[in-house]
């Protein structure tokens, strides 16, 4: 029997604890099958910061969140325990080490079989949590929604940096080259250099404007005919959406996606084998009557449906 969230009938959805949809901390059960964990780190951004203050307005922005899932027919909090993991310290002057210390948290809090939500921070922290993916699953296919490639070399010299996550993921050969996606991607580029890296590196891309052109049952199918029966990594950058949807991030662009789509797209994922995920780059200075969080927290919740079920 799993514990669920706080019932709102007996606790008031604006009291309580401000764990992710009013979920049980992990001290709280007995064992759980996915977590959800924050990790407020954004030394790697290139313009507005941030981020850092993503999990906690994150949290805050779930509280609405109900335990039935009517567009998937689905119970998340039911098939499996989810417990909330609270956040990793890590150091906000040093990169390289902030990077070892997610790796070394992530690595323990999934240990052999758990499934790891993490709710960023910027997105330098998506190399140390393929990191930890390769090593229980082998090459990854990876889902990127995104207004940006994130494969870019450098910046000002620096290798880590929320541009770069998916280049040095790649070069370190976490990343099935022949089943990766960008979804998202627009906006003005440095050169027509950028994309072609970007593929070279083992990444195809349904642009934002596939969207006015394709209708979302197009775009599932060819996210799902990429990512086929290999094991799946989601990494979401709130970006991805239009800044009307998520004005709360660091880099926004026009011509994102709505809500609707992004949450559609992400229900298409159902009875693939979604081994983990991260929501990044909610900048809640930013924000405005929590747009943004309540984006974010509408997909960790989807994230969390189209889980596989473990067998304990």
């Amino acid at each position: 029997m799993t514990i669920g969230p706080v019932d709102a009938t007996r606790v008031p959805r604006y009291a309580g604890d401000a764990t992710f949809a009013r979920l049980p901390r992990l001290a709280d059960v007995p064992d759980a099958d996915a977590l959800i964990w924050g990790v407020p780190f954004d030394t790697g951004v290139s313009y507005r910061p941030g981020a850092r203050f993503g999990p906690g307005h994150v949290r805050q922005s779930s509280r609405l969140l109900r335990p039935y899932n009517p567009a998937l027919d689905a119970e998340p909090f039911a098939v499996r325990q989810v417990a909330d993991a609270g956040d990793v310290g890590v150091n906000p002057f040093d990169i390289a080490e902030a990077v070892a210390t997610i790796e070394a948290a992530a690595t323990d809090l999934a240990g052999t079989r758990r499934r790891l939500i993490t709710i960023g921070g910027d997105h330098t922290i998506a190399l140390p949590l393929l990191r930890v993916q390769h090593r229980r699953h082998g090459p990854i296919a990876v889902l990127h929604f995104d207004a940006h490639l994130d494969t870019w070399d450098t910046y000002f010299g620096a290798a880590h940096t929320h541009g770069t996550p998916f280049r040095r993921a790649s070069e370190e050969g976490l990343v099935d080259e022949e089943h990766s996606v960008h979804v998202g991607i627009r906006g003005p580029l440095y050169s027509r250099l950028d994309l072609d890296e970007s593929e070279r590196l083992g990444f195809t891309a349904v642009h934002a404007r596939d969207f006015a052109r394709a209708s979302i049952d197009d775009i599932i199918n060819r996210v799902r005919a990429r990512l086929a029966d290999r094991p799946v990594y989601v990494s979401v950058d709130i970006d991805v959406l239009d800044p009307g949807f998520a004005p709360g991030t660091g880099t926004p662009e026009a011509g994102g996606l709505s809500s609707r789509e992004l949450l559609e797209v992400l229900r298409g994922l159902a009875g693939l084998n979604v081994v983990g995920a991260d929501v990044v780059e909610v900048a809640p200075a930013y924000d405005h009557a929590e747009i943004t969080g309540i984006a974010a927290a509408h997909v960790v919740y989807e994230l969390l449906s189209v889980l596989p079920q473990e067998e304990r």
